[in-house]
């Protein structure tokens, strides 16, 4: 059977954002946009729609003069991003695992 695929998480977009953050303590608005590709516009609405779920943190402040927000995965986004990861999993063959 299939498990159901977490919506949110099914956008690539989103989905980069939260792989990005499994594998750091936290990243600014700046790195995600250059590993991601995406834009001001469509990155800001993204990860408002994570931190609205909960499955990112979003802490606004200054570096130095310059405004600057940082991004952190939750333990609510790392509960998601795994069991995505584990429903991604019942659509791959067992012969191709």
């Amino acid at each position: 059977m299939f498990r159901p695929l977490d919506p949110l998480l099914h956008s690539e977009l989103r989905l980069a954002v939260v792989s990005l953050l499994a594998g750091v303590e936290s990243a600014d608005f700046t790195f995600i946009k250059e590993q991601t590709g995406a834009t001001a516009g469509n990155l800001s609405v993204q990860i408002d729609k994570l931190a609205q779920a909960g499955y990112i943190a979003v802490m606004k402040g200054y570096k130095g003069k310059k405004p600057q927000t940082m991004c952190s995965i939750t333990p609510t986004g790392i509960e998601a991003f795994r069991n995505y990861l584990e429903a991604l999993k019942s659509y791959i063959p067992t012969s191709m695992r």
